[in-house]
């Protein structure tokens, strides 16, 4: 199998995988602050409701029973001024105060007096007087009054007190009216929250969707030599695993915390313009909750990124374990792979199981300083109540203010998890989109029509390695005439198919040229040279489609009728005619078609393509005897009059080629054609005759 154990333990760069993140949003820019913007509507909305509520709650307590506490200000006002007006939500009180002795209070006198109003005019009432002599401490001195049932006066904690009975009186009009300025709050606020969800969600695809784009060019840019140095599957889990946990973390994570924050600033402004000590009670109670975010944060961001690049490899094996089944049950190597597996899958399953581990620690942390905070603000808040320093509607609007307080903790720490998974998945996503590109040939200016291709191809000199240290063709040269049938033969690993990749511009020569008519390749585009080949591989390529489009392949000028002559070049016309919907077939995985069958098409493929050179690339190494022959009569067709370069193993098959190279460690060590080289008696003829020795 294939290498694939990356070192991930060190946690890479967060801040520039959230900068190259957010530059992907750049271009949704305006509707993204719309949908903060509604995000923050929505909050305020949430934020005044329970402001309303708290008013609602004195209209109700007052409905029943009333306790006023003149304040030290108050009653200063009322000795001095003598006289002083006390406001609540229903009713308003003047007290009239009279001394008749300087020198003795006991004899001051205080009046109450109730106003009443009735639309633009207001009406006072004498409720009734007393002498502070009568009034005892801790006690009340009752009246009586049209309007209630009962009115108190007493003195407590040294400030007079005036007690209402109000059962009966609760004004319904201002409830109502404060109901529907709630439900039409509220309404506001969930189509708020309805089109800020549209609109990032809608954003969220979009960059999901350029993402996939950009990664499909990418694919196109990139030298072969990437692919090769990486598995299919980890390109697929960028393509698909990396970029759906960027959408899917940008959709919970970027509106979360706007709305998260815009809530933990609003209710905590809030919360200290009701009451400040309830305010810092509840926030001392939720600081710690802060501390243990960050350092859990601190503790798991390398185990989403490891989490990110294993699930990358996983895919990857299972990729080459589900394409290579025939290869593993025929070795009997289903533990061997098992265990393979397992050993990936166990590290998939450590690093899921940490990141999970911690995210999941959020919640119940967040709900426990939620609960604290509730105790402690309910504790302040009855020795709050007990010293007449609030009323119990200050209560209940704390008590709402403190969960929507360590609520957005809560939606904070999951936004900024989701955030730690986007960001491990773009750091990967935009590795891939950084790789160093082909080569920029706009300058280029070289071009061979195709139509006018002779057919002549040199190599002068030609050295090259896979890595600058190591060069596996040392000095190759050779002179293939126009229209000659070339055959590179050799042992595994002799550079026959990486001069394939020479000549066809997927690698560049490290020294030396290759000429095509005198031109060298590195003056024309890779377009103009693969426009100048056409290739038939060992491993035949067919995608989900019919067998019409998938001989058309890219051309799109090809009739139906030049393909099905093509089939019968190929001797392929009979069968396909025997299918069901004979050249209109869907070929997919339960289509019955057989390796030969499939070369064959690709042959047909390269028919209709109908390019000046060829080059065959082991196409006859994976059938039969029978079939062999087939293929080889479709390629003797198509080979004729045009320069071709065949690579083959079965070396039967390439004895009616005109010069053979003999390859070996990047070398060509005899040229000649078949007879030439068997009665020299060298390397070809010891390859030659060992093939028929094993049979």
């Amino acid at each position: 199998m294939r290498g694939r154990m990356n070192n991930v333990e060190k946690a890479k760069n967060f801040k520039d995988s959230i900068r190259k993140l957010m530059t992907s949003l750049k271009p949704y820019l305006f509707i993204i602050i719309i949908a903060i913007v509604l995000i923050i509507l929505s909050t305020v909305c949430t934020l005044i409701g329970p402001n309303r509520l708290s008013k609602m709650t004195d209209l109700i307590e007052e409905g029943i029973s009333v306790n006023i506490d003149l304040t030290d200000e108050q009653m200063s006002a009322l000795r001095t001024e003598k006289e002083v007006r006390i406001e609540s939500e229903n009713f308003t009180f003047l007290l009239q105060f009279e001394d008749f002795n300087n020198q003795d209070s006991s004899d001051d006198l205080v009046t109450v007096l109730l106003e009443i109003s009735t639309g633009d005019q207001t009406v006072t009432q004498f409720v009734g007087s007393e002498k502070f002599s009568v009034i005892e401490e801790n006690e009340f001195v009752n009246f009586s009054s049209s309007e209630v049932e009962g009115i108190g006066i007493g003195y407590q904690n040294g400030a007079l007190s005036i007690w209402l009975n109000t059962e009966g009186k609760v004004n319904l009009d201002s409830i109502f009216r404060l109901a529907i300025f709630l439900v039409i709050l509220y309404i506001v606020a969930y189509f708020a929250n309805f089109f800020q969800g549209f609109i990032m969600a809608t954003v969220n695809q979009r960059v999901s969707q350029n993402l996939r784009s950009a990664i499909s060019n990418k694919i196109n840019k990139l030298p072969l030599k990437y692919f090769d140095s990486i598995s299919y599957g980890e390109v697929l889990s960028r393509v698909t695993n990396d970029v759906d946990t960027i959408g899917q973390a940008l959709n919970n994570s970027v509106s979360t915390l706007v709305g998260a924050f815009a809530l933990f600033i609003g209710s905590l402004i809030m919360m200290f313009v009701t009451n400040w000590i309830m305010a810092l009670s509840g926030v001392i109670a939720t600081i710690i909750g802060f501390a243990l975010m960050i350092l859990i944060i601190s503790k798991s961001q390398k185990y989403f990124i490891e989490q990110q690049a294993v699930l990358g490899e996983v895919n990857g094996l299972v990729e080459e374990t589900y394409s290579g089944q025939e290869i593993i049950k025929a070795y009997n190597a289903e533990e061997e792979t098992e265990e393979i597996f397992n050993k990936e899958n166990s590290r998939l399953y450590k690093s899921a199981w940490k990141s999970q581990f911690y995210s999941g620690l959020m919640q119940p942390l967040m709900n426990f300083i939620g609960n604290f905070g509730y105790v402690v603000v309910c504790v302040v808040g009855a020795v709050l109540v007990y010293y007449k320093m609030i009323d119990f509607a200050v209560i209940v609007a704390i008590m709402i203010y403190i969960r929507l307080f360590t609520q957005p903790l809560a939606q904070m720490a999951q936004g900024v998890t989701n955030l730690q998974s986007a960001a491990a998945a773009s750091e990967r996503v935009h590795e891939f989109l950084e790789q160093v590109e082909l080569k920029d040939e706009s300058n280029l200016t070289q071009h061979i029509d195709t139509k006018a291709v002779k057919g002549n191809v040199e190599f002068k000199h030609v050295k090259f390695g896979y890595v600058p240290e190591k060069i596996i063709i040392k000095d190759f040269s050779a002179k293939i005439k126009a229209g000659q049938k070339v055959a590179i033969v050799g042992p595994t690993g002799a550079g026959k198919t990486t001069l394939v990749n020479l000549l066809m511009k997927f690698y560049d020569v490290t020294d030396g040229d290759i000429l095509i008519d005198g031109i060298p390749i590195k003056e024309l585009t890779r377009e103009n040279v693969h426009d100048i080949f056409g290739m038939v591989l060992q491993d035949t390529w067919l995608f989900q489609g019919s067998i019409k489009d998938n001989i058309r392949y890219s051309k799109d000028d090809v009739t139906d009728e030049q393909i099905i002559n093509a089939c019968k070049e190929c001797g392929i016309d009979h069968f396909v005619k025997t299918l069901p919907n004979g050249y209109d077939t869907i070929l997919d995985d339960n289509t019955n078609i057989s390796a030969g069958q499939k070369q064959l098409l690709t042959i047909a493929r390269a028919m209709v393509e109908n390019a000046p050179m060829l080059i065959l690339d082991e196409a006859t190494s994976s059938v039969d005897t029978r079939t062999e022959i087939l293929i080889q009569q479709a390629m003797d067709k198509l080979t004729k009059n045009r320069t071709s370069f065949v690579i083959a193993h079965r070396l039967s098959t390439i004895k009616n080629s005109d010069i053979i190279l003999v390859m070996k460690d990047g070398d060509i060590i005899e040229t000649g054609n078949h007879e030439e080289l068997l009665k020299k008696n060298g390397f070809y003829a010891e390859l030659y005759n060992s093939q028929f020795e094993e049979v």
